[in-house]
């Protein structure tokens, strides 16, 4: 699956997810596999960081799931490259979103692009289970 561009706001964020876990189940993953659920939490978390704090007037975001052996490697890109992600302690507001990233990721990172014109943040979730290809795997 190439990179697939959303519009930089909750509705982007909402069908990235949606596209991943139909991705995921092509894959052999089916929803509400461990697999699948977790690659999606990681692409709901960040696609909504990116819609809330990477937005630049005019540029949208990108999402890309990557099926790499014994990983599902998820990138979402935007082009907010001043401000990096940064794992810490939620407060009342939020701040637990990279903490689940963390938690169901084998790693995750951020890496700029293109020059630096944007930036990619992405993690890598383990496969585990049955799933095969039913698609190609990229």
């Amino acid at each position: 699956m190439d990179a697939t561009r959303l519009r930089h706001d909750l509705r982007g964020a909402r069908l990235a997810r949606r596209l991943v876990a139909h991705r995921m189940d092509a894959w052999g993953f089916p929803y509400g596999s461990e697999v699948g659920e977790n690659v999606t939490l990681v692409v709901a978390e960040l696609a909504a960081n990116a819609v809330r704090h990477g937005r630049v007037p005019g540029r949208d975001v990108r999402v890309r799931p990557l099926w790499e052996g014994a990983v599902v490697r998820v990138e979402v890109a935007d082009a907010r490259t001043e401000r990096l992600p940064v794992l810490r302690e939620p407060d009342g507001e939020g701040g637990r979103g990279l903490l689940l990233v963390a938690a169901v990721s084998e790693r995750w990172g951020v890496e700029p692009r293109a020059g630096r014109a944007y930036k990619v943040v992405w993690a890598e979730v383990r496969v585990t289970g049955p799933g095969g290809p039913r698609g190609r795997r990229s």
